[in-house]
């Protein structure tokens, strides 16, 4: 019988340190669990986050008093919801502006002592920025913002090494819907004239974005991995199907069915790479559309 693998277990896998949890063995970064790494470990979430939401809402940390007056006094329901999610960068961006100078007081030799009034500011801004992120909307409006959001809060109130084991198990388990996703495309299309070769640009995508999203940018094998992430995503996006001249309006109509399903997936591939966070309810969505899709065109399809 083979033994199975504890999750956390650490092992060297062709060549790199890989790390186990559930299901997958992921690229594993040996880190500093110190005050410095925190900060610019938080500086990276807020980045990402920012990039993925919609815009004009990355408010900076000295405009909060300013934003958080007009929010107050705002009687309009839509743009107070405007407001409130730009108080909410503000926060964000002001808890990490006091993490920068508390760092930099460190480096210098003074100690901060966690009962310090400048780290329980800081909490009380990220706190803050959680609390106000609801009225945030991602930029594709799909789920999972609540727990991007969040994740610079639970950098911050959250020792380093079970921070990043909760980074990896989200990493394992957005890896396994890219697997879902990929494993019922095949299933689908793979036998189909009309689409079997669109399916291989799909696998190949499925694996790019795994690469692409265990992998820091800080490490250098991004420039090799990032490029054919991205190429991958364009051929998806650019993909149509396998029509002869003489095909029948019937036929063409299927095939713009088919791959409108083939974008999507592309699509949500990509928003998974990304956001390195599960979507439960949007993959089940396209799994169960791919499924209909299957069984209301089977007799056309093969």
């Amino acid at each position: 019988m083979l033994q199975e693998v504890a999750n956390g277990t650490i092992r060297e896998i062709d060549g790199l340190e890989r790390i186990y949890f559930d299901g997958h063995w992921i690229r594993y970064y040996d880190v500093p669990n110190n005050l410095a790494y925190k900060k610019s470990l938080i500086d990276q979430l807020t980045r990402r986050v920012f990039h993925h939401v919609e815009p004009g809402i990355n408010t900076p940390g000295n405009k909060l008093e300013e934003v958080r007056r007009r929010y107050e006094a705002e009687d309009d329901a839509s743009r107070k919801r405007v407001l409130a999610a730009m108080l909410a960068g503000a926060l964000l961006n002001r808890g990490s502006d006091i993490l920068t100078h508390i760092v930099e007081l460190e480096q210098t030799g003074v100690t901060i002592n966690p009962e310090n009034e400048l780290i329980k500011e800081c909490g009380l801004c990220f706190m803050g920025a959680l609390e106000y992120g609801k009225y945030i909307r991602v930029k594709h409006g799909r789920e999972g913002l609540e727990e991007l959001w969040g994740e610079p809060f639970r950098a911050f109130t959250t020792p380093v090494e079970r921070f990043l084991e909760s980074r990896y198990i989200k990493i394992a388990h957005t890896m396994q819907e890219i697997d879902e996703i990929s494993e019922k495309m095949n299933a689908v299309f793979a036998g189909s004239p009309m689409f079997r070769n669109q399916v291989q640009l799909i696998e190949e995508l499925a694996t790019c974005g795994k690469n692409t999203m265990e992998t820091l940018r800080s490490d250098p094998a991004i420039i090799e991995i990032w490029p054919r992430f991205v190429t991958a995503s364009e051929r998806v996006t650019d993909c149509k199907p396998t029509l002869g001249e003489d095909a029948t309006r019937r036929e063409q109509a299927l095939g713009k069915r088919g791959i409108d399903i083939f974008h999507r997936c592309g699509t949500l591939i990509e928003d998974l790479t990304n956001y390195r966070i599960p979507m439960p309810k949007t993959t089940q969505t396209l799994l169960q559309d791919c499924d209909q899709f299957k069984e209301r065109y089977a007799a056309r399809l093969y």
